[in-house]
């Protein structure tokens, strides 16, 4: 995808999360903090700001896993699920990091069928 796809793209996921969740226009980290609460599969419930954190890392790890740099590794105890880091992540500039994300964003909430 290109920047202004991308951009496109981003703002109307923007606008159906907002209206789902009945909130704000979310950013990146609200993003990932929903693509991890997904993932952990528990529902919706209180989180610790530790817990929100590793929730964004549970994300981070899910998305970035389609491009071949983490893989799954299998859950805890608690069901949490663990990543391993397969190849480095390239030095992208915030730039370049930013539009990755936003794409691996979409692309994943149309895996789920969001949008």
């Amino acid at each position: 995808m290109q920047a202004a796809e991308i951009n496109t793209k981003w703002k109307h996921l923007q606008q159906v999360i907002a209206d789902r969740f009945e909130m704000d226009t979310p950013d990146i980290k609200i993003m990932l903090f929903l693509i991890g609460v997904q993932e952990l599969g528990k529902g919706p419930q209180a989180f610790s700001k530790r817990e929100k954190e590793e929730l964004m890392h549970i994300a981070n790890c899910r998305l970035f896993s389609s491009l071949g740099f983490y893989e799954l590794e299998g859950s805890d105890e608690q069901g949490w699920p663990h990543w391993k880091l397969i190849k480095p992540i390239p030095n992208y500039t915030l730039m370049e990091q930013e539009m990755i994300i936003k794409s691996l964003v979409i692309d994943y909430f149309e895996e789920q069928n969001i949008i």
